[in-house]
């Protein structure tokens, strides 16, 4: 015989539970200081707080006003293999539904780790590259470097021909003056 037991904890609050769950949770109608007189009944529920009310499908439900306490006799209409299947079965899909959720999770997790994985592989190739820019450019440095000799000279012949060719302008017009003059003195 199964039975049923309804606590009433100092809120009002009913919560239901089996006689063996009664015996190793403590009672929550007995939540009040137990040093208190007994004749202080604030934390004990009212009648009005507990329903009380008989269904023969379900069973005839009692009050212990001094416990705080109501029982539900599960032999009146219900059977106890039924509970018991329907109890399985609860747990069976709860147990399932808690798998899926976890699979969930797991699969977010793994997820973020392949995501990590390849971000890792992104982030070496980079590396790579970058290394590959840094040597570069320091090899293009050392190369100008070594070149900045020959750019010099380079500009300091320029810099010769700029002035070879201002020269070559004033030889030129100086040739011409004299042609001019050369003739002038032949008409003569």
């Amino acid at each position: 015989m199964m039975m049923m037991i309804m606590m009433a904890d100092e809120d009002g609050k009913i919560s239901a539970a089996t006689e063996e769950d009664a015996e190793t949770t403590p009672d929550a109608g007995n939540t009040a200081d137990t040093n208190a007189p007994p004749d202080q009944d604030e934390h004990q529920p009212s009648l009005d707080t507990v329903s009380t009310t008989t269904n023969s499908s379900v069973g005839a439900a009692t009050l212990d006003s001094t416990a705080g306490t109501a029982t539900l006799d599960s032999t009146a209409g219900t059977q106890p293999e039924e509970l018991r299947g329907l109890c399985r079965d609860m747990f069976e899909k709860m147990t399932l539904y808690l798998n899926g959720e976890l699979s969930v999770v797991c699969d977010d997790y793994k997820l973020l780790e392949s995501m990590n994985k390849v971000s890792a592989a992104k982030y070496a190739e980079m590396r790579g590259v970058a290394a590959g820019v840094s040597k570069a450019m320091v090899d293009l440095n050392e190369k100008y470097a070594s070149l900045q000799p020959y750019l010099d000279q380079i500009d300091q012949i320029e810099d010769s021909v700029a002035s070879l060719e201002q020269a070559a302008y004033r030889l030129d017009a100086y040739s011409k003056r004299l042609e001019a003059k050369f003739k002038q003195l032949e008409k003569r």
